[in-house]
């Protein structure tokens, strides 16, 4: 940008923040540009007027300023140009990843859970209640809330991209990379699966059941029993696409199936 256009006849009066093209849908329509103009006080940081324009800091990677790498608690002055980047994929994180999610991806968290990663959900639970599940478990908080992802008391977030629930689980392996672990958690509570005999569960299953499957799973937390039935082709697709489009990522993780 021409340094004309941050100066007037008195000098500098305003900052600049370019944003990146990934971070613009965040932007209200009528304001979705590349270059926003900000005023700088004595108070507000760089994080507080990049969420005034309305991108949470969830989804902030590298800030630079004249070359240099600048905090959200970098204090803007007149004049200053800040390029504003996405976080970078795969994020990194100090462990392996854990997830909470908020109400309205249920379908997700289902899917998630069917790849074996730890995934929390409950279809009944308020904002403020998932922040603390959060926190106290150091789970990233899932959601397409960008409130809830601008809530000061959150240790971290992360905004789902895509209506369906296969672009939605696309996004979250290309965001974090999660280790994948099929068919070893319990779709219903999260609980881990452990295998059990025939015998062990038999009177739990029907007669067509008890005939035509062997092999069986149990949850060890709220005992649903599991098995390969008549969504077993439906199910394969999931985890096979999943485990197919993960694999050709880069940097490539390792995949596990135990």
């Amino acid at each position: 940008m021409n340094s004309r256009y941050l100066v007037s006849q008195n000098g500098p009066v305003t900052a600049h923040l370019r944003i990146s093209s990934e971070l613009r849908m965040f932007l209200p329509v009528s304001r979705r540009r590349e270059w926003q103009e900000v005023t700088p006080d004595a108070t507000s940081t760089l994080g507080h007027h990049v969420e005034s324009i309305g991108i949470p800091l969830t989804e902030v990677g590298p800030m630079v300023a004249d070359g240099r790498g600048v905090p959200p608690s970098y204090l803007l002055a007149s004049g200053d140009v800040v390029e504003v980047h996405p976080v970078p994929r795969p994020q990194q994180l100090p462990r392996e990843p854990r997830f909470l999610l908020d109400v309205h991806l249920g379908t997700l968290a289902r899917r998630m859970r069917l790849l074996g990663i730890d995934t929390a959900y409950h279809n009944d639970m308020d904002d403020p209640a998932l922040v603390v599940q959060a926190n106290e478990e150091r789970r990233v908080l899932l959601t397409q809330d960008r409130g809830l992802l601008r809530r000061r008391a959150l240790w971290l977030g992360a905004y789902v991209h895509g209506s369906r629930p296969a672009d939605q689980l696309r996004d979250l392996l290309e965001r974090f990379s999660p280790p994948l672990r099929p068919w070893t958690r319990c779709t219903a509570c999260n609980g881990v699966l452990v295998p059990v005999t025939k015998g062990e569960v038999e009177p739990l299953l029907e007669a067509g059941t008890r005939r035509n499957y062997d092999v069986y799973g149990r949850c060890r937390d709220c005992g649903q029993v599991y098995w390969h039935g008549a969504h077993g082709a439906r199910l394969e697709e999931i985890v096979r696409s999943a485990l197919a489009w993960a694999a050709h990522q880069q940097p490539v993780r390792r995949l596990s199936s135990s």
